[in-house]
């Protein structure tokens, strides 16, 4: 378990930063237009204002940054089982606010299509994933997730109170019901996190503050905690006290 914490004064500071980190790395990593990159994105109030940073710089460099997403495959880490224009969509948000202003090609947006029957989406969603993603030992290995985190501690729509169980469930996708709305759900399970490349967690808003402690700690129950202890690196960009 290997954390790098990094503290900001704002949530327009916290994202301002992770949008110019991710747009440092992808700019600078090796065969970038003949090796596909592959990243999940995460709802939430910060990851609004993440997708706004990350548009805003590319824009200011226009230059630098014209093929950054040429070769970038967008997942998800969880979606709401709504249609694909409803407000709660995850993928509605990254729509407007990412990926028509900076043009991404639909071939290149693996959205989990939770409207439909659930078996059909969660069957649709694993085969996505793993037919576009490189798999090993089961898992497909994506080169980064974003995560966000509940004042319960819980990480993409993975909360606290699974029996050990489903919390070991091998499954690269599954269906959960939410203890908030809306309550269907598909989220990638504990498998795929932890063997993602890289996982930059983005924590902000009041009433924070203890599940960030608890998620902290070395033998953390919180799903978030979890995750972070079975990875061998992980990043928190964060403005919570």
């Amino acid at each position: 378990m290997g954390i790098t914490l990094k503290k900001y004064p704002s949530p327009t500071d916290l994202a301002r930063a992770a949008a110019e980190a991710w747009v440092l790395q992808l700019s600078t990593r090796k065969n970038a237009w003949e090796t596909p990159y592959s990243v999940a994105l995460s709802g939430g109030r910060i990851t609004q204002s993440f997708f706004r940073e990350l548009v805003a710089h590319v824009r200011l460099n226009p230059a630098g940054c014209a093929r950054l997403f040429d070769n970038v495959h967008f997942f998800w880490a969880d979606e709401r089982c709504v249609p694909p224009t409803d407000p709660e969509s995850n993928f509605a948000i990254a729509r407007e606010l990412l990926f028509e202003p900076l043009g991404i090609v639909d071939s290149r947006i693996h959205r989990l299509r939770g409207e439909g029957p659930e078996p059909t989406a969660l069957r649709e969603a694993i085969e996505g994933i793993t037919r576009a993603v490189r798999v090993s030992r089961g898992q497909p290995v994506l080169d980064m997730v974003f995560l966000g985190m509940g004042e319960d501690g819980h990480t993409a729509s993975l909360f606290p109170g699974e029996s050990l169980e489903t919390m070991n469930d091998p499954a690269v996708y599954r269906l959960v019901r939410a203890v908030k709305p809306p309550p269907r759900r598909l989220t990638l399970g504990y498998g795929v996190l932890v063997a993602a490349r890289e996982a930059w967690v983005l924590i902000s808003g009041e009433g924070k503050e203890a599940a960030l402690k608890e998620t902290l700690s070395p033998a953390s129950p919180t799903p978030l905690g979890r995750v972070l202890r079975m990875r061998e690196q992980s990043t928190i960009y964060t403005d919570v006290a």
